[in-house]
This record gives structure tokens, C-alpha cells and sequence, in this order.
């Protein structure tokens, strides 16, 4: 039974006593009838699937890279735990480092969660508690995260509040956790850790359909239309607005004051980050310049006549980039004021007065129809001055400023990817800025190289400039994000997936902290696309894989459909859309297998552990969120790989395949154990190069559960990747082949040799389950 609000609104009620005008009254809360029954474990505690986190966690052992070896956080400190020694309160360097991941999920599972919050109130205002959730005609299981953890079946938008109560509630706990003097083991560390990434994902999941519903976003459409996308798709010559964040709620209401004012097609509005997402998938009159490492680059080209934050992952120096060039901030959240002055409730036209004379550099507006008629006007009456603006050092200047290097190497050293950016300084002061250029690919424009310079030289306006041929051409394109994925489509792949005909589903998702340029990503994704697996992308990532050519000029989304399917590209939108992730694989376990959803997570993480093949590549990963993101798809079963610099995320949850121990599952048929290889082998993993990657995501989507031929398939693409990368087979083949029927049929006798040299004997092919309850006979 969910349980929902009971609402009576009363225009006037007159009685002997009294008259009452705009009467409300809530009336506690009853009971819905729903046709499957209650689960083990609606809205868990911290503790609630403890059991089932230990499992993984023996299996998937933390093995710790301590970033920092000391502790901070109470006066006590600093703490040195160096050497097995404890700190003040007794902890150890491993629960510290589990501890210190913990409070990063919380951070990210908190954001997402007062992204939802947000979202939900502003909605309940502005379309009421009884707005239905219609995400479309073949999407039926349309919550499949809050189902499944909450045992909730929304239909309206103010169910979404008792989901997020109790959300809320559970990062309130964990963040208790972390507290002086409170939790200690890190294992236990570790299972809160997982329970912050499951909240997330139900976090994310309310945003995303709540935004669907009422902005009337797609709906499942496999057939989006094609978004602009590149800073060269940005008309300069008309007023620009940029919105930078991941709340689009500011952004649609700049749009509709557009449409109102039949001003559209002479203002450009575009976005960065997941709110450029979100826009396109509100308006095609939207744009999107490109993922969170586009910042500062857009923002040094002068183009923005006024720029629009709202929540998460805008640079906390937007203010002053955007004053250098004169573009007025407007600020649209409570969570990212900037030092502002709150104008929400000035008159709009002082406020654009203000703005537009320079009188203020910004300004904090909390009324969102104020920021959309705000936003045009003073962009309409600004861009006429600032036609001329020259943002962006010429190339005389360039030369100028480089010969002010003093070759001490300091931006070197501050590059996170270490990129030869003295050599480019000292070729420019001579002149020749084809080396700045060539940075240009591989620069994440994080801006450190500029803060560490003794001489303050604008390195990255020179790194534009020097590629402004390049920025100009920048004109791709990006499929509009999907939102869910339609039952229609689970009932389509699932049984290819479980039984490993579709070799797996390899999702491109995460920020744009890339180590050797986004080009990387774009191989990775195109070569997993030619080998038929299911592609699908969210964020920063999705439009990093559409800002690449091939030499016909047409980008992955041109030549990849966007089904649910073997060989197709998906985008599903924005961060919050990455829901829709983990929500197709709990979906093929209730849709596809049976398997009861409402409140019975354990058995829905099992069957995905050892039935269905998804990996999640996060190359870029960088945030918080991308953490807690991770988190919630390790409790399902679903292993992730990082980039090179996901390793600064403190550990990896390592399998040991020469531990034949760990591999043992119950085989539901019998009770019995059996031995079923390393499958999958880890759950969090960092690669240092692309093709390190793509080999181990393939040997990751190796499920217990496999047919000999799903098998077959599987170690197909694993052994031909590993050959062409390392030029031989891989050397524990033999742990990946269970029968004989499991080795590719083009690869019989080489692969029966390695195994008859082995020693190799067959093993069995359970109906695999490491839960006892799971088991349906018993062995005597």
C-alpha cells in the first residue's frame, strides 16, 4: 500500500458562525491499493541492506589510494595515519578513507536531492500536488528507482514530496555517521556508502520525471530531434544569453518570455552543462555550447551579453569572469548567490537599469519570471555596446604577454594533465601559436596554469585565440536527451541481454575532467557501437561524444539510432536523466524476468549482479556527484571504470580473481555452491589509458548467468580487444570459460590449447544467486 496525501480545496464554506474563503484541508494520510504486493524493505535504513553490501564488499575488496594521509576534521587534528597509526579518535587510515568518500556521496546525493526538492516545490506551486506524472504511453513502470526502493508507486507530483522526505531523512543519518566519535570499521563506511548512491538514484529519478511530466520534455522518444551544439553554432551578432547550471527551471521561463514577446528568433540562448541539456529538451530554439570545461573558453570570447547561473557545477569565480568581459550575472538560485544583492522583489525595469549602467555587476533574482524578462531586456539593450567588445587578446598581445614568462614552469606543474604549456608560451612569444592551439584539445580549462603564473599571464584567452579558426568550426550537434527508456524496448532486449546475446550495456557518463582530451571518449563509444553493445550517455559525456566528425562530417548521433538497442546510441539527458540508467536494468529484471519490484531491492541487485551485462565508463569523472552517481550503480551489481584521474577518488573496489573463494554463488536450483569465475571482476576501477578500458569493459559485462552462447559472444569481443591492444590472448582465459560450447567457434583450437595447458576442467552453469533466501530446494 503507498500511502498518499488527502487534499480538499473550498472556495467559500458558510455556516451559522462563520464564512471561510480558500479553504484547504489535508487530511493526514490513506492507503493505495497497488496491484503487487509489499516488498521486505520499503524506504530502508542505513542498516536495512547491510547484509547484502558485506557480500559485495567481501567480494570487492576497497583497495585505498590515499590522496591525503592526514585527517582535518576536529581540532585534534591534524592527524597523521601514516604507518597503521590512529588518529585522536581512534580512527585508521582505511575508515578514514571510506569515511571521506562517504561525506563525497553525501555531498553528491544531497545535491541532486535539493536539485529535486526544488524542482518539486516550484512545480506543486505553480501546477498543484494533483499534476500527473505521464511519462507517455510505453512507459508503464514509470519510477522504477522509487518503486523499487521506496515501495512507492507515484502517479502525481506530490507523491514525489513523501520520496524526498524520506531521502532527506537518510542523508541526514549518514552524514551523522561521519561525525567524531562515530563510526569506525570501514566496511561499514563502505555499506553507507552504497546507500548513499541508491538515494541518489531515487533523487535523481524525481527530478528527471517530475521535469518531464510538466515541461513536457520527451517521453521515451528514441527519435529526438538533433540539438546545436559547439561554441560556433552561437550567432554573436545577435544578443546572447548563457545559462551555466542544472536546474533548467530559469532557462525555460527566459524561453517562453521569448516566445510571449515574439523576440525568439532574435535572441540566441544557449547553455553549458546539464541545463543546456534540459533546455534542449525543453525548446528548439536552444543551444548548447558544450560541457562544464567550455566555461571559461565561452566566457573569454566576450560572446554572452548576460549570463544566468542556477545550481551546481558552475565556476565559484563566474562573477569575475563575467565582469572582465561585461556581462551582467544573474543568479536564480538560493544555493549559488555569488555575493549578490537579492532583487527578487525590486521592479523589473530598476533592476535591468541597474544592470545595464554598471551600477551593479549582478544581481540575485529568486523569481523566476522576473529572471526571464530580466535576462532579454538587458541582453537586448546591452548587445548593441558590446558588438566591438574584443574579449580575447590579438595576437600582437599574445606575442606581448608571452615574452613575460619567466620560464619557471609553475603552470606546467599545476596542469592536472601536465601539458607542455611553457614550450607553447616561449613559441608564442616568438610568434608561432600553433602550439597554443594544439593544447586546445587537451586543456580541460580548469584555469590552475593562470593562478599558479608569477606574472599573471591570461593563458587560456590565449589558448582561444590561438585556435579561433578552430571555435568557429565548432558546429556539431547532440540528440536530445530521451528520458526513459520505454518498456516496450526492455520487453525488446532483455532476454538477448540476460542471456548475452546483446554482449552488454556500456554507459558514457560523467563530467569532462578528461586526461588526455575528449577524443578518447568518442573512440571508446564509437568502438563498443560497431561491436553491437547498447551505448548510452548522459551530461558532460553525451555532448562530448557529439563534438566530434568523421571525415563525412556526421557525428555518432547521425549515424547511430537512438533505440534501446544493439548497436544504438542513447542519450537520456541530463545528470538526474542517468536515473534512467539504472532504472533500464531494474526494469529487465521485472519486466524481462518477473521479478517482484516494489520494495525488494536485494533480489533486484542480485539478479542484475548475475544477469545483466552493464558497465558504466565515467572517464571524466570529477564532482561529487559523480561519486554518489557510481555508488548507487555498485549496489546494483553494475561495476563502473574511471579515467586516470578517477583514482583521486580515494579507492577502488577490487576483485581478486586468484581467489577462487570469492567467486562461489548459490545455485537456486540446489542450494548448492558453485564456482563461477570472476564475473564480474570489479566494481570500481580506474584505467589509465582508452584501451585498457575497453578491455576490461568487456571482460566486466561477463555475467554468471550467461549461455554458452551469450559466453561465446561476450569472449569474442574480449579476446579480439585484448589481442589488439596487448597482442596476444589474455591469460586468465581460462577462468572465463565455464564449457567447451563457451569458446568462439573461430578461435576453438588456440583457446583449447591455453586451456589443455591450463589444466582447465569444466565447470557448471548454476542459476546463480548469492542470496539464501533465493535458493528454491535445498540440498540434503
Amino acid at each position: 500500500m503507498s500511502r498518499r496525501g488527502l487534499k480538499f480545496k473550498i472556495g467559500e464554506l458558510k455556516t451559522d458562525l462563520a464564512t471561510f474563503k480558500n479553504l484547504e484541508i489535508y487530511v493526514g494520510k490513506v492507503e493505495e491499493e497497488w496491484e503487487e504486493p509489499l516488498g521486505p524493505s520499503p524506504m530502508p535504513s542505513l542498516t536495512e541492506f547491510r547484509r547484502w553490501d558485506l557480500k559485495l564488499l567481501e567480494r570487492y575488496k576497497p583497495f585505498y589510494l590515499p590522496f591525503c594521509d592526514l585527517c582535518c576534521l576536529c581540532t585534534f587534528g591534524k592527524c597523521d595515519l601514516t604507518k597503521d597509526k590512529k588518529g585522536a579518535c581512534g580512527i585508521k587510515m582505511d575508515a578514514q578513507q571510506s569515511r571521506i568518500v562517504l561525506l563525497a556521496c553525501c555531498i553528491g546525493a544531497s545535491t541532486h536531492t535539493g536539485h529535486a526538492r526544488e524542482l518539486v516545490n516550484f512545480l506543486i506551486e505553480r501546477f498543484g500536488r494533483d499534476y500527473p506524472l505521464d511519462l507517455g504511453m510505453g512507459v508503464n513502470v514509470e519510477a522504477p528507482n522509487i518503486r523499487l526502493v521506496c515501495g512507492i508507486k507515484p502517479s502525481t507530483i506530490g507523491d514525489l514530496e513523501e520520496v524526498l522526505n524520506y531521502v532527506e531523512e537518510q542523508i541526514v543519518q549518514l552524514l551523522a555517521s561521519t561525525h567524531t566519535g562515530q563510526e569506525g570499521n570501514n566496511l561499514d563506511f563502505e555499506s553507507k556508502v552504497l546507500h548513499a548512491g541508491m538515494l541518489d538514484h531515487v533523487a535523481m529519478e524525481v527530478a528527471d520525471i517530475a521535469q518531464v511530466a510538466a515541461f513536457g520534455f520527451p517521453k521515451g522518444d528514441p527519435e529526438t530531434s538533433l540539438a546545436p551544439l559547439g561554441l560556433g553554432v552561437i550567432d554573436p551578432t545577435k544578443p546572447v544569453i548563457l545559462c551555466i547550471g542544472h536546474n533548467v527551471v530559469p532557462s525555460t521561463y527566459i524561453l517562453d518570455y521569448l516566445n510571449e514577446s515574439g523576440l525568439s528568433d532574435s535572441v540566441e540562448v544557449c547553455g553549458l552543462c546539464c541545463t543546456a541539456h534540459d533546455m534542449t529538451r525543453y525548446s528548439n530554439r536552444a543551444k548548447i555550447v558544450g560541457p562544464i570545461s567550455w566555461q571559461l573558453r565561452f566566457i573569454r570570447t566576450g560572446v554572452p551579453d548576460v549570463i544566468v547561473v542556477d545550481e551546481q557545477c558552475i565556476r565559484t569565480d563566474v562573477l569575475d569572469e563575467a565582469a572582465k568581459i561585461g556581462a551582467p550575472l544573474i543568479a536564480a538560485s538560493e544555493k549559488a548567490c555569488h555575493g549578490l544583492p537579492d532583487r527578487s522583489e525590486d521592479p523589473v525595469d530598476e533592476i535591468v537599469e541597474d544592470l545595464v549602467s554598471g551600477k551593479q555587476k549582478g544581481a540575485l533574482i529568486l523569481d523566476m519570471e522576473k529572471v526571464g524578462e530580466v535576462a532579454v531586456k538587458v541582453a537586448m539593450r546591452l548587445a548593441p555596446n558590446r558588438r566591438n567588445y574584443k574579449a580575447l587578446p590579438s595576437v600582437e598581445e599574445i606575442t606581448e604577454e608571452a615574452k613575460k614568462c619567466r620560464k619557471c614552469g609553475e603552470c606546467q606543474r599545476a596542469c592536472p594533465n601536465s601539458l607542455p604549456v611553457p614550450e607553447a608560451i616561449l613559441s608564442a612569444a616568438e610568434g608561432n601559436l600553433s602550439k597554443l592551439a594544439d593544447l586546445y584539445d587537451f586543456c580541460i580549462a580548469c584555469g590552475r596554469c593562470e593562478s599558479a603564473c608569477p606574472v599573471d599571464i591570461p593563458i587560456i584567452s590565449m589558448m582561444v585565440k590561438s585556435s579561433e579558426r578552430r571555435v568557429k568550426r565548432e558546429i556539431f550537434n547532440v540528440r536530445a536527451g530521451r528520458g526513459p527508456i520505454q518498456d516496450t524496448e526492455i520487453r525488446n532486449v532483455g532476454r538477448p541481454i540476460v542471456l548475452g546475446e546483446i554482449p552488454g550495456i556500456i554507459a558514457f557518463v560523467g563530467c569532462a575532467n578528461y586526461a588526455d582530451g575528449g577524443k578518447e571518449l568518442v573512440e571508446m563509444c564509437e568502438e563498443f557501437l560497431r561491436r553491437r553493445y547498447i551505448a548510452v550517455v548522459s551530461g558532460c559525456a553525451a555532448m562530448t561524444i557529439g563534438m566530434y566528425k568523421n571525415e563525412e562530417g556526421k557525428t555518432l548521433y547521425e549515424l547511430y539510432p537512438g533505440d534501446f538497442d544493439a548497436g544504438c546510441l542513447v542519450n537520456v539527458g541530463s545528470c538526474v536523466a542517468n536515473s534512467h540508467i539504472t532504472g533500464a536494468a531494474i526494469k529487465i529484471a521485472n519486466i524481462f524476468a518477473k521479478r517482484p519490484l516494489r520494495a525488494n531491492y536485494m533480489e533486484i541487485a542480485d539478479y542484475i549482479l548475475n544477469r545483466v551485462g552493464a558497465v558504466g565508463i565515467a572517464w571524466g569523472a570529477m564532482s561529487q556527484k559523480a561519486a554518489s552517481i557510481a555508488s548507487g550503480c555498485w549496489r546494483l551489481g553494475i561495476p563502473v571504470i574511471v579515467g586516470p584521474h578517477g583514482s583521486k577518488y580515494r579507492r577502488m573496489l577490487l576483485g581478486r580473481k586468484d581467489r577462487e573463494g570469492d567467486w562461489y554463488v548459490y545455485d537456486a536450483r540446489t542450494g548448492r555452491k558453485v564456482y563461477v569465475g570472476p564475473v564480474p571482476e570489479h566494481l570500481f576501477y580506474a584505467a589509465e589509458t582508452k584501451e585498457e578500458a575497453m578491455v576490461m569493459a568487456a571482460k566486466l559485462c561477463m555475467r554468471a548467468n550467461d549461455t554458452s552462447k551469450g559466453r561465446a559472444i561476450k569472449l569474442t569481443h574480449y579476446i579480439d580487444l585484448y589481442r589488439r591492444f596487448y597482442g596476444r590472448l589474455p591469460d586468465d582465459i581460462h577462468l572465463f570459460v565455464r564449457r567447451v560450447a563457451d569458446i568462439p567457434i573461430t578461435m576453438k583450437d588456440e583457446i583449447l590449447a591455453e586451456l589443455e595447458r591450463r589444466g582447465w576442467k569444466e565447470m557448471e552453469i548454476p542459476d546463480p544467486t548469492l542470496l539464501e533466501e533465493m535458493i528454491r530446494v535445498v540440498e540434503e
